[in-house]
């Protein structure tokens, strides 16, 4: 009974140390990834930022209710009378003003913009087009995760299928040690050729341990980049499945590009937005218009004689009119700073199609260069098989060379 025991705990044990491996798609990984990024987060934290800085744009060119209020405690003085020429018993003095010590005051004002200058109108437009440019820079930061995460998850497909064709050359290899020991043994090569197989052996080996390191390395890039524990083992479940796909000419591809790029897209809004940073620094230009009333509930209230201790209300309506006469020609510097950023962002705009146009160009001369390359490597494969399987029967019978077997394994491992 103990033994059983302690075998299960055993068994337990090893369950519970060795890394469960987690079978993943192309797609589940992409599904992982979007919702573990940070960077991706931060991103979209900063189109709601930008939208809140919209809604406050819009906000500033409604009516605007504020409410104030004061305590004031004063010093004693005197209050203000007027002598009486009468004669007692009628009072001789008279108080106009008295003195009263605690003034409360509450005020509530309405405000509203009548005109100023386009200012809130182009405010408005700059927070508008800089929210739309945070949105396709969220757009282009997802589709670059995206490809990130397809990138590693096939460059660790790719390191798998490396360290495959090493194992296999590896075992090649052995297998080819194996028949030049016999055949030493029996005296039919000499001890050299022997050895040269060894050297092979050790190359072969080398390059097995550096695969294997690959395969690890691609497997930590895949898990930070998805948000998994680096430690994590991933099983690939995804599969290559070749659909070759033909485009007939670059200019199409150019266009589209042009067209639906996220980063053209949030560069336009940018551009648009530094339209309106001129309209808003020219605003300085024109007057300022309000309309603005108040509701006054003081006590006691100034605008009642004689001052009564006592709360009373009363209102007000007026149209305040502002105009900068002389500023030492700062808005006129203002303005040819929006000016001077909205020719950086033409600048930046036409540096970015540039790069478009130039990365579009090279993909696709390296995709019809790999289309190509395809079909000659199968032939290429074809043919090393072949060739090996033939030395090796002719080693074996004793008609090729040790060195022959040992060049058509060097070209089936790099074909």
């Amino acid at each position: 009974m103990r033994p059983l025991v302690i075998l299960s705990l055993g068994l337990l044990l090893i369950i519970q140390v060795a890394p469960a491996q987690q079978p993943l798609t192309v797609s589940e990984c992409i599904r992982i990834g979007l919702e573990n990024s940070r960077s991706l987060h931060a991103s979209l934290m900063k189109v709601r930022a930008a939208d809140a800085r919209v809604s406050e744009a819009n906000a500033a060119r409604l009516p605007s209710l504020k409410l104030s209020g004061t305590y004031t405690r004063l010093s004693e003085i005197a209050p203000f009378e007027v002598a009486l020429p009468f004669p007692p018993p009628a009072p001789s003095t008279f108080t106009i003003s008295p003195s009263i010590l605690n003034n409360y005051n509450a005020r509530l004002t309405l405000q509203q913009p009548l005109f100023t200058g386009l200012r809130l109108e182009s405010s408005a437009d700059l927070a508008r087009h800089g929210a739309q440019a945070a949105q396709q820079d969220y757009s282009r930061d997802r589709a670059d995760l995206v490809y990130n995460i397809q990138a590693a998850y096939w460059g660790l497909f790719k390191a798998v299928e490396i360290r495959k064709v090493l194992d296999e050359n590896v075992s090649q290899v052995e297998a080819h040690l194996r028949d030049a020991q016999n055949l030493h043994r029996q005296g039919l090569i000499t001890y050299n050729e022997a050895l040269k197989v060894q050297v092979q052996l050790s190359s072969a080996r080398l390059a097995q341990i550096h695969a294997k390191n690959a395969v690890r390395l691609a497997t930590v890039a895949l898990n930070n980049l998805i948000g998994l524990p680096l430690e994590t083992e991933v099983a690939l479940a995804s599969k290559v499945e070749r659909q070759p796909r033909r485009f007939a000419d670059l200019a199409p591809l150019l266009q589209k590009a042009l067209e639906s790029r996220p980063e053209i897209q949030a560069m336009e809004h940018r551009l648009k937005a530094g339209e309106a940073g001129v309209a808003l620094a020219r605003s300085g230009q024109l007057p300022q218009i309000y309309l603005i009333g108040n509701y006054a509930y003081a006590r006691p209230n100034p605008r009642l004689l004689p001052a009564q201790d006592r709360f009373k209300g009363t209102w007000d309506v007026g149209v305040a009119v502002s105009l900068d006469l002389w500023n030492w020609r700062t808005t006129a510097h203002q303005t040819g700073q929006a000016r001077a950023q909205l020719l950086q962002a033409q600048d930046a705009l036409a540096q970015i199609r540039d790069g478009i146009r130039l990365e579009v160009t090279q993909q696709f001369l390296n995709l019809l260069e790999a289309e190509e390359r395809i079909g000659v490597a199968e032939q290429g494969v074809k043919q090393a098989e072949e060739n090996h399987r033939v030395t090796s029967a002719r080693f074996k019978a004793g008609l090729a060379l040790n060195s022959d077997l040992l060049d058509a394994e060097v070209a089936l491992l790099q074909a």
